[in-house]
């Protein structure tokens, strides 16, 4: 049974908290927000004055004590209903802690953050017996989606998330094509916050592609930022990379110049560096290289992106770099091509695009699989395609539609690359993607995601690799055994045979 609900509490107030208590109250709910910064508080009337109409600011009340607020959000017979929108970490814990004596049976936490899912798990644990649900609840698309409308992907007791998905199906965003609402009930205990966290993996992955094509058109083939966004919005409009998310905000970003008529462009003035991962602010890119590794799936899009963005943060340190190898090393080189050149190789680029952004989603639904099937989850994924349709990151219509029917279908699929219509899609633009990455070899262009994922489909699909050698390699310094060609492929598990290579 649906439990109404007419309250929200909302902890947080930063550009995430406060454009969710915008969208809850547009859609009916009294908000109450907090924050342990007063500061954050004392900014939120000019904040709402700016983005929410005057007839729903009366409907928002802003607290800086946890007791008043934990009152406002009482009612007879009515559990409290709290979201989080604070840093990952121990900053959960902490407020767990400050406003446990205010919670009751039946009350529902809603953590928005992006945490990490054994924390969230933690929690589930520590609350149960109180009788207080915690929902590991990723939340994808920034604040812009925050505002209108995320993707929303939760987990964690079955009748709590009945109570409050009448609410989530309404503030999700929606699939433009079927009107449903961009959230499911990913199953049980912290899958919500894996699945998110593997989502900002594979959005690790793209935005490393992104940049890479970004740099072979405006540093190599030397083609102008309003002509690199006419692009972009060319190739998100229709094809392989239709409405891909990070191709749309690009063309946005390549076209933006100063206000007042200011001749510079935005992005010119950007700094070479993302320091997210670095400064510890961000952490689900991290993690997923971490799961990568511990479960043992291949992820190297992913893995390659996120360590690009770790040799960026650091600028000062690479210049040290740039006096000791000398500058030419590390610049890609501008080209002079003739017109029909540069037009087949935007073309190839466009198609090498997608065909890596199809590994970085065959790696992170594979990554997804592994730990669903290793923690007992039963994570569907063609429901997390279908909530990657609409208000987030990841958002890219074609390769959702490749996608979902294959997964309806496959239920129990690990791996993506092992259907038909999938191969056929890389067999086609593969060749594209060879293309690029060793003409921008060349160039000295800098594809760390581009190369990775060339290498992917290489040694996903091949029959004979070079590992023998190194299994040998490994068995004369280790006597760490082999299996015998005649075995056949056999298990994933050490092998029977050892050869006494050199005596002790």
């Amino acid at each position: 049974m649906s439990q109404p609900f007419s309250k929200m509490g909302v902890v947080g107030a930063g550009s995430m908290g406060s454009n969710l208590a915008m969208l809850f109250t547009e859609n009916g709910l009294q908000v109450s927000i907090f924050d342990v910064k007063p500061e954050n508080i004392d900014a939120l009337p000019t904040v709402f004055e700016g983005g929410l109409d005057a007839k729903y600011r009366d409907c928002i009340t802003l607290f800086k004590e946890y007791k008043p607020f934990m009152e406002s959000l009482g009612g007879t017979g009515m559990p409290k209903l709290l979201v989080f929108s604070i840093p990952h970490g121990s900053a959960a814990d902490k407020i767990i802690e400050d406003i446990r004596d205010h919670l009751a049976e039946g009350d529902i936490i809603l953590d928005g953050g992006n945490e990490w899912y054994l924390n969230a798990e933690r929690r589930q644990k520590y609350l149960q017996p109180h009788g207080v649900s915690y929902i590991s609840m990723g939340v994808s698309g920034g604040y812009q989606s925050a505002r209108r409308g995320p993707s929303i992907s939760p987990s964690g007791d079955k009748r709590a998330l009945d109570s409050v998905m009448p609410l989530l199906e309404k503030f999700a965003a929606k699939d433009p094509k079927t009107g449903l609402p961009c959230v499911v009930n990913l199953g049980p205990a912290g899958c919500g916050h894996y699945v998110k966290m593997i989502h900002n993996g594979i959005e690790q992955g793209i935005l490393g592609i992104v940049n890479e094509a970004w740099e072979l058109m405006y540093k190599c083939l030397n083609i102008d930022l309003d002509t690199i966004s006419k692009i972009f919005m060319e190739w998100g409009s229709e094809g392989e990379l239709k409405r891909n998310f990070l191709i749309n905000i690009g063309a946005e970003i390549c076209g933006r110049h100063h206000p007042n008529n200011h001749p510079s462009h935005v992005l010119n003035e950007v700094q070479d560096k993302v320091v997210q991962d670095a400064d510890e602010t961000e952490g689900t890119g991290i993690w997923s290289v971490m799961e990568a590794t511990k479960r043992h799936v291949s992820a190297p899009t992913i893995a390659s992106a996120h360590f690009f963005r770790i040799a960026s943060a650091d600028r000062a340190q690479r210049l040290s770099v740039v006096d000791n190898l000398g500058e030419s090393l590390g610049a890609a080189r501008k080209q002079q091509v003739d017109e029909v050149f540069c037009k087949a190789f935007v073309e190839d680029l466009r198609l090498a695009v997608y065909c890596a952004c199809l590994a970085s989603f065959a790696q992170g639904l594979n990554l997804i699989a592994r730990a669903s099937a290793d923690e007992g989850w039963g994570v569907d994924l063609a429901s997390c395609i279908r909530i990657w349709r609409e208000g987030c990151i990841i958002r890219s219509e074609y390769i959702a539609d490749l996608l979902q029917p294959l997964l309806e279908k496959e239920c129990k699929l690990t791996n993506i690359l092992t259907l038909r219509p999938v191969g056929e899609e890389v067999r086609r633009t593969l060749p594209a993607l060879k293309k690029v990455v060793v003409t921008a070899i060349e160039w000295n262009a800098h594809i760390p995601a581009l190369s990775a994922s060339l290498e992917y489909y290489k040694y996903c699909a091949g029959k004979h690799l070079p590992s023998q050698f190194m299994e040998a390699e490994m068995d004369y310094f280790g006597a760490h055994s082999y299996d015998l060609k005649c075995d056949g492929p056999g298990e994933v598990k050490k092998g029977q045979h050892h050869f006494e290579w050199k005596p002790a």
